[in-house]
């Protein structure tokens, strides 16, 4: 189990992949086809939801099917897992999320995260984004954690956690490229000149990110190299003064 902090959020929020509840619903999503199969069948594409959430400012019903255009609020207390196309999202408690459409139904453009946090995985395609009040991320196939702290004028927290991420916030612009866990803080002001900053991994494990890339057929990039680096928000599996 990866060693993680948390700032605001509970351990039982971190640990939802543990819950029978869960494997027993990623177990039956995989073993069905995954979203092809869901969509051929006209199933439901919402692997797992606890509590209440709403789905377009309706009280949303698990067999009912997210599709991009629609914005999704959660509760307090309460989880959802979706997939749709080849990208897998995991919303945490009190979340307002709005899933922007791409070339077709069923590929996701964006994710515009109002307040609240979520990971997802994204499976290759063409640039996508991530917007928050304070950050624009355009991803290819990636793993990523964002979190809104709205009780900190909007800031943003972003862990690229593996692949490559290009960032902007404010008038700042940069090119995140990890292995393991880079993170940053998007803040509303620059402080020193930047609007971007290094943040350590906080409110997020690997045992999240991996568990939705099965989701999507997919592997983090520490699955593929048989090792982890330090989950310190560096963002490196072989520190570069190690790396050959």
């Amino acid at each position: 189990m990866t060693q993680h902090i948390l700032q605001g959020r509970s351990e039982s929020e971190i640990l939802w992949f543990q819950r029978r509840s869960f494997l027993q619903a990623a177990g039956a999503w995989t073993a069905t086809g995954g979203f092809g199969a869901a969509l051929a069948e006209r199933r439901s594409n919402i692997v797992e939801l606890r509590g209440d959430a709403l789905l377009n400012g309706q009280r949303m019903d698990p067999r009912q099917s997210i599709q991009t255009g629609d914005t999704v609020e959660t509760g307090p207390g309460s989880h959802l897992v979706f997939v749709i196309g080849n990208t897998a999202v995991q919303v945490r408690q009190n979340s307002r999320l709005t899933v922007g459409r791409g070339e077709t139904l069923n590929v996701v453009s964006v994710l515009r995260l109002l307040t609240g946090a979520m990971a997802s995985v994204w499976g290759r395609g063409t640039t996508r984004q991530i917007v928050t009040p304070t950050l624009t991320a355009g991803i290819r196939g990636t793993g990523v954690y964002t979190e809104v702290f709205p009780q900190q004028d909007f800031r943003s927290y972003f862990c690229n956690c593996y692949g490559e991420v290009q960032m902007s916030a404010g008038t700042e612009k940069i090119v995140s490229r990890a292995d393991y866990h880079q993170s940053f803080w998007a803040k509303p002001e620059a402080m020193d000149g930047h609007f971007l900053t290094s943040a350590r991994a906080i409110n997020h494990t690997d045992e999240e990110l991996e568990n939705l890339a099965l989701l999507v057929s997919q592997r983090t990039a520490w699955q593929i190299a048989g090792r982890k680096g330090v989950f310190d928000g560096s963002g490196y599996i072989d520190p570069p003064e190690l790396a050959h």
